[in-house]
């Protein structure tokens, strides 16, 4: 690559262009002007196609119900407990049906596409969830579930946790 004839000013002012930018756009266009140049000696001289020619083939019809989109697995911590969240008027909402909880200040709820989800859009709503518990006993972390996460073995209390195994590289649970 050329150097530029001479050093550019720290900052240029207002309406002036800095000198080396000559040079680059006529390199530019050099370089771009090979490539065409060697593209077009690449590919054989076709003959002139008629006016008559056949159209395209229709693209292939594809089922809208297999196409799937793109899931990645999230992981979910395994000190997280699986519970089902009434929400009723934040940071109040009810645990598993009987234990009223409240969300922590920086609770983070994650919806089933592992972005957050805002508190008022889920008022009302009772949602399978895990959950974490911070150190005062709030809810921190709420990830709500997918249907392949629920089909997954989880536990529910931290009674049943100790009980069980957890396999750091499956990420699932036993008992």
């Amino acid at each position: 690559m050329p150097r530029c004839p001479q050093p550019a000013p720290a900052l240029p002012r207002a309406g002036s262009a800095l000198p080396c930018l000559a040079s680059l756009t006529a390199l530019t266009l050099a370089f771009s002007s090979a490539a065409v140049m060697a593209q077009s000696a690449a590919t054989p001289a076709s003959a002139p196609s008629s006016s008559a020619s056949a159209p395209p083939p229709p693209p292939p019809k594809v089922d809208p119900n297999l196409i799937v989109p793109m899931q990645l697995t999230r992981v979910l911590p395994p000190t997280s407990l699986r519970g089902e969240v009434l929400f009723s008027q934040p940071p109040e909402v009810v645990l598993n049906g009987k234990t009223a909880a409240r969300l922590a200040p920086g609770a983070r709820i994650r919806g089933e596409n592992n972005m957050l989800v805002m508190w008022g859009m889920l008022i009302g709503k009772k949602i399978k969830v895990n959950y974490t518990i911070d150190t005062y006993g709030l809810l921190m972390d709420v990830w709500i579930l997918r249907p392949d996460e629920l089909a997954q073995l989880w536990p529910s209390t931290p009674a049943e946790a100790a009980k069980w195994t957890y396999d750091p590289l499956k990420k699932t649970w036993s008992k």
